[in-house]
């Protein structure tokens, strides 16, 4: 098997799914940094059919999103499994998998670029161990447009981030329920694990949220499945934001 490659933008939680299923796999990788907001047109330059990552290039496959690259892994490496044998249980992670994929995943995106227009002191603890090809000192002198332009393309308008945060509770319920269902957080981790538990670990970057994840399995969960995520905000949302429902 060639090395892949797999194209990513820092600190991004389904990139970091993408990596941790290729850890899993034993697959060897590089790993090649964009930079936000600049990495769409870069992806199309490199022939990918769309603009986002994580975008892998595999035995000369180009394969993006983590649901794709997860199918195109047990393809290649079927051992560990991603993806379970036994009909029913395939069944209830591919479901957790897609719910973690279109529901869950897009919040803390949300959230993160919203609060981070608020406040970017801490910008660079997101960039920790980055790919960019430049320090992070001089990184982080281009983060203030890049800041900007990431939340007009993930629509982190106040509103939206007010509805997320009225939202968040039932979502946070949700992945108690698949690990106290077994779902997830099984003796061996599952491709619902990885797309999950990126989320959950992003979240806990953020301070104002520290309550809402105090005590949950979630909690443990992520740091199991991505123990390390860089990253720390301070308390920067408005308290009225956090304790409306």
């Amino acid at each position: 098997m060639k090395k892949a490659t797999l194209l990513t933008v820092p600190a991004s939680h389904p990139s970091l799914a993408a990596e941790l299923m290729l850890r899993h796999k034993g697959v060897p990788y590089r790993r090649i940094d964009l930079v936000t907001a600049a990495h769409r047109g870069l992806l199309r330059a490199l022939r990918f059919p769309r603009g986002t990552v994580p975008a892998l290039r595999l035995n000369g496959r180009r394969v993006q999103g983590t649901r794709e690259i997860a199918v195109a892994l047990d393809q290649v490496a079927p051992e560990p499994p991603l993806f379970p044998s036994d009909p029913e249980r395939r069944a209830a992670i591919e479901e957790a998998e897609r719910w973690g994929d279109q529901v869950y995943q897009p919040v803390p995106r949300r959230i993160i670029w919203a609060s981070l227009k608020r406040d970017r002191s801490t910008v660079a603890s997101y960039l920790e161990g980055a790919k960019l090809g430049i320090p992070v000192r001089l990184a982080v002198l281009t983060t203030p447009p890049i800041v900007q332009a990431a939340a007009r393309m993930n629509h982190a308008t106040d509103e939206a981030i007010r509805q997320d945060l009225a939202d968040l509770p039932g979502l946070l319920d949700h992945v108690d329920g698949l690990i106290r269902a077994g779902v997830l957080n099984g003796p061996e981790l599952n491709v619902a694990d990885f797309q999950i538990g990126t989320s959950s670990a992003l979240l806990a970057t953020m301070e104002d949220l520290e309550p809402q994840l105090a005590g949950r399995p979630l909690l443990e969960h992520a740091r199991r499945v991505a123990p390390g995520y860089p990253g720390h905000l301070p308390k920067v949302l408005p308290a009225a934001w956090l304790t409306a429902r």
